[in-house]
C-alpha cells in the first residue's frame, strides 16, 4: 500500500504539470526516441523524461513491448492513408512521401512497422492502401505485389537515407569520396570514381530521387492488367 501510495504521489502533478494519460506517455516515448534512437531508450528513461517514478508508466502500459506497439501506432497515425475514390497513382504517390517523410522524423521506427502488434491506425492505414489497390481493378494476387514492391520500397530508400545522412545534396560525394581516398581505392574502380568525383558537382537530392523511384515503380504498375 505504500509503494502504491507513493507512485500515486509521484504521478500526480505539481504545479503547471500534467496528469498522466496513455497518449502523453506515448507521445513523450515517440519523442524521446527520436531524440535517442532505440538503442538508448528504457522505461526508467522515459519516466525521467516525464518527472515520475518507473512504476507510474506501468498503470498505462503494461510493458516495454505494449509500449513500442504503441509508439509504432502513433507513427502510423501520421501518415497519410489513400482514399479510395481517389486516382489510385496520386493516392499510392501521397501515401508514400508521406510515409517517407513521418520516417524521416521518425527514424526509430523503420524496422519496426511491420512486426508490432497492429493498432486502429495500423489496420486502417493497410486497410485503406489495400482498398484503393482493389478498387483500382488489381486482382488480389497483384495488388499483393504492387503492395509489397512499394513498402520495399519506401522502407529501403528510408533506410538507406538514414544511414547516407549527408547535410546538403551537393555534400553527397564527399563522404564517399574520402573514404575511396584513405583507402587508396579511388582510381581502381572507374565506374565508382566517377561517382565520388561528380557527385559533389551534381548533388544527389533525395527528394527527387524518391520521387523518382516512386513514379517509375508507379508507372511499371500501371502496365499490370486488371480485373474488368
Amino acid at each position: 500500500m505504500y509503494a502504491v501510495h507513493l507512485s500515486s504521489m509521484n504521478e500526480q502533478t505539481k504545479p503547471g504539470r500534467q496528469r498522466l494519460s496513455k497518449a502523453r506517455v506515448l507521445q513523450a516515448a515517440v519523442t524521446l526516441a527520436d531524440e535517442i534512437g532505440l538503442e538508448g531508450f528504457s522505461m526508467r528513461g522515459l519516466a525521467q523524461s516525464l518527472g515520475v517514478v518507473p512504476m507510474a508508466l506501468y498503470k498505462h502500459v503494461a510493458n516495454k513491448d505494449e509500449m513500442l506497439d504503441g509508439m509504432v501506432e502513433m507513427v502510423f497515425d501520421e501518415m497519410d492513408s489513400p482514399s479510395v475514390g481517389d486516382d489510385w497513382r496520386s493516392a499510392l504517390r501521397g501515401r508514400a512521401i508521406s510515409a517517407r517523410d513521418v520516417l524521416k522524423r521518425h527514424p526509430w521506427a523503420i524496422g519496426l512497422m511491420e512486426s508490432r502488434q497492429p493498432g486502429p491506425a495500423n489496420l486502417r492505414h493497410h486497410n485503406a492502401t489495400m482498398g484503393c489497390l482493389r478498387a483500382a481493378g488489381f486482382s488480389f494476387e497483384m495488388a499483393i505485389h504492387a503492395y509489397s514492391v512499394q513498402d520495399a520500397y519506401i522502407y529501403g530508400f528510408a533506410l538507406q537515407e538514414q544511414d547516407l545522412a549527408f547535410e546538403t545534396p551537393r555534400s553527397a560525394g564527399q563522404p564517399a569520396q574520402r573514404r575511396a581516398e584513405n583507402n587508396g581505392a579511388l582510381h581502381k574502380y572507374p565506374p565508382l570514381t566517377e561517382i565520388v568525383t561528380r557527385l559533389p558537382e551534381t548533388g544527389y537530392d533525395p527528394d527527387l530521387e524518391f520521387a523518382w523511384g516512386l513514379d517509375l515503380i508507379l508507372s511499371g504498375l500501371d502496365q499490370l492488367p486488371r480485373e474488368a
